[in-house]
């Protein structure tokens, strides 16, 4: 697919894309992947995240699905973590999915 240093580095702007995403909003893997020029990359987005050494730094937290579902598999803790981080910060759920007009990010 792509070899190790491609890798790395769009795992780097995927850190930095998220660290855009404001306290209170939330965007998805795909707007990511979109905004990073690689619209079919969604995935690695997610597997980037997974993977995030900046703990603390970059809020992957703030990253959700298309429809507001949360990642069940969320790397720091599953989707419970996820959910109080969001409602830590504001963001409001509706039948178990983030309120996605209310809180969605647009990277301009």
């Amino acid at each position: 697919m792509y070899n190790n240093c491609m890798k790395d580095n769009f795992f780097e702007k995927v850190y930095q894309a998220v660290r855009l995403i404001p306290k209170g909003k939330v965007s998805t893997y795909g707007q990511i992947a979109k905004f990073l020029g690689q619209p079919h990359m969604s995935r690695q987005v997610g597997w980037a995240l997974h993977q995030n050494p900046y703990q603390g730094v970059v809020p992957c937290h703030r990253v959700v699905f298309a429809d507001g579902s949360l990642a069940s598999g969320f790397a720091f803790g599953g989707a419970d973590v996820q959910r109080k981080l969001l409602e830590k910060e504001g963001v409001t759920f509706t039948q178990q999915k983030v309120d996605m007009k209310k809180h969605l990010f647009e990277f301009i």
